[in-house]
């Protein structure tokens, strides 16, 4: 409120509606209930202020109905397809490397932060392995590579694959592309690598997915020899089930098959689409394809299926496992 500004209007009692009306600094008041005004005039101004007034009241209680709501939009659509992509799935032998492929210049490179060895030890690490020591005078290589260290002692998925086969078609170490993760050297079936076609299954349940038989070479286990963070201290293969699109962390979100049991794994893929545009036209999706032709593939045998339709909720498929050991 504005203070007083005259003798007068000083002197009007407080309760005296026109002057809160002259002081007040609400537009079009003092005009309603100021002194000295037309009738006409002074009605023509009341008409307005309440006008205004019972617009602001309208929109406000509008306003907070409308938040009282709780509006939201969400689309939810399920979709029938003939066939489904199915996803890329990848095996990893708990034991990073195989101990008959050790040698002297790999524990003197790779001893202390694979397997936590000291120098020192190195003798007493290759008689626990049944290799024989290094001879005098050994000198290591200047340079090392760690990828062809996994390449050569990790284990070869020709060795521990018994049994492959996809819908009841026959397949091999040529359907899968090998990949190094945190475990050591992987393997990954349907990958969709360079630039090859994806498998697809008509439905899920046994029978639609894939079924291996793994042998996983417990003899060749490395000993515990010391707490780090790549010992092992089971034995079996780890599994990852993921899209095409995702990178296999399999040391984080891989499951665990243990030798000597059959495991089953069923999945679901849940997709979820935004109602709003993308900012770039989204890719096209890969359609599906047939296992690349090996010596265990009849030829003609998963040709050309039609692609898949995007779906929210699909049975993908049946992963069958079956670990032997030693």
């Amino acid at each position: 409120m504005k203070p007083p500004t005259g003798p007068e209007e000083a002197r009007l009692p407080a309760s005296d509606i026109r002057a809160f009306a002259s002081s007040c600094t609400m537009h079009g008041l003092g005009h309603v209930f100021g002194p000295g005004a037309p009738p006409a005039r002074r009605g023509l101004w009341a008409a307005a202020v309440l006008l205004a007034l019972a617009t602001f009241l309208y929109q406000v209680a509008g306003r907070v109905r409308y938040y009282g709501e709780f509006h939201h939009e969400t689309a939810l659509e399920e979709r029938e397809s003939r066939r489904l992509t199915f996803p890329a799935v990848t095996l990893c032998n708990v034991n990073p490397l195989r101990r008959s492929r050790l040698t002297p210049n790999d524990l003197h490179w790779a001893g202390p932060a694979l397997l936590g060895l000291e120098p020192a030890e190195h003798a007493a690490y290759l008689r626990a392995l049944g290799r024989p020591p290094a001879p005098p005078g050994f000198m290591p290589s200047p340079t090392f590579d760690v990828a062809r260290l996994y390449a050569r002692a990790g284990h070869a998925l020709e060795d521990m694959l018994l049994d492959c086969r996809y819908r009841g078609w026959p397949c091999g170490p040529e359907n899968f592309t090998t990949i190094f993760t945190r475990m050591g050297q992987c393997y990954t079936f349907n990958s969709g690598a360079d630039g090859a076609e994806l498998l697809s299954t008509p439905k899920g349940g046994m029978g639609n997915g894939l079924e291996v038989m793994l042998d996983v070479q417990q003899e060749e286990y490395l000993p515990v020899w010391r707490d780090v963070e790549e010992t092992p201290f089971e034995v079996g293969v780890r599994v990852q089930i993921h899209t095409q699109e995702e990178p296999p962390l399999i040391d984080q979100l891989g499951f665990g098959a243990a030798p000597g049991y059959q495991t089953f794994v069923s999945c679901q893929k849940q997709q979820a689409s935004s109602l709003m545009p993308p900012p770039h036209p989204p890719r096209p999706h890969p359609s599906s394809s047939h296992l690349p032709q090996g010596p265990h593939c009849p030829p003609g045998s998963l040709l050309n299926p039609p692609p898949p339709a995007e779906l929210l909720a699909a049975a993908l498929g049946r992963l069958q496992l079956c670990l032997s050991g030693p």
